[in-house]
């Protein structure tokens, strides 16, 4: 792909950066999602580039972070930024990702994690039957089997299967016939959530699954400058994010509760990956 756009933008290019949707160690890259290996020294050698340099997708979402505008921006909760607080970022796409900032004096540095596929906790009576159904499904039940694209319609199955609500004919027919159900399941709910009572019920389930991991991770990592959303899928739905499923979970956790709602909450609507690979990879070339 690369290689094709360079040929057709016949640009001269010495130095690539790419955000990778999986861990980087040493200069490689195992996809998570896809059967993909990728090496930085292989691409540089097949697009005739002087450096390449690979990183986590969500590490170059939070390099991006700063730079963003208010415009870049929805937000769900205003708060009260603490001037060089922590900041988390949470990203649910085809799987989820997470990553967070840290101040260390002249500006903020980004760290990658694999937080995504840390165990899913239940927080009420229908997810833990969520969790025992899909344990059924998978060895290891992560947030990300419950808390992504590919995750969307794992609860859609579980709440069909205990009859939660009714399931529309005509979706049922499509969904059989869909290669990802994802979109029809999250269009359903979002533009016709009256005839789709179970996609309905699915993307709130969903809401509130994003909402207490986001707070968890804001506990985790004491974000008091923020926490961002991003992804595929938040810049898609700001309304039903705006709608209090989110927040209320988001808040819900205990002695915390009041400390949690002055945490900056943000959906980023830009695609801030390719912005932070970017800033990183003009950062690359300008230091060496």
């Amino acid at each position: 792909m690369a290689k094709a756009f360079l040929a057709g933008a016949g640009l001269e290019v010495d130095t690539g950066c790419f955000a990778i949707a999986a861990p980087v160690i040493a200069g490689s890259a195992k996809m998570t999602n896809l059967p993909w290996v990728t090496e930085a020294a292989t691409v540089a050698n097949v697009l005739g580039l002087r450096d390449v340099h690979l990183l986590n997708d969500l590490e170059a979402i939070a390099i991006a972070v700063p730079a963003l505008t208010a415009g870049d921006l929805y937000t769900l909760n205003p708060g009260t930024p603490v001037p060089g607080g922590a900041i988390s970022v949470i990203a649910p796409g085809t799987g989820l990702g997470e990553a967070y900032l840290t101040w260390d004096g002249p500006r903020y540095q980004a760290h990658a994690s694999e937080g995504g596929h840390a165990d899913f906790a239940p927080t009420d009576p229908l997810q833990i039957g969520l969790l025992q159904f899909l344990m059924k499904r998978y060895d290891h039940v992560s947030f990300e089997r419950v808390c992504s694209g590919i995750g969307i319609p794992n609860i859609y199955d579980y709440l069909r299967e205990i009859r939660h609500a009714p399931e529309s004919p005509p979706l049922a027919a499509a969904l059989a016939e869909a290669e990802d159900r994802t979109p029809l399941i999250v269009e359903a709910a979002l533009n016709k959530p009256d005839e789709n009572p179970l996609c309905t019920a699915t993307l709130e389930m969903f809401l509130s699954i994003l909402g207490a991991e986001a707070g968890n991770l804001a506990l985790k990592i004491w974000s008091t400058g923020g926490v961002f959303l991003a992804g595929g899928i938040p810049p898609r739905m700001p309304t039903a994010l705006a709608n209090g499923t989110f927040m209320r979970a988001f808040k819900r956790k205990g002695r915390f509760t009041e400390l949690l709602a002055h945490t900056p909450v943000h959906v980023v609507v830009v695609p801030a990956g390719i912005i932070g690979a970017a800033i990183h990879g003009l950062e690359m070339a300008a230091n060496r």
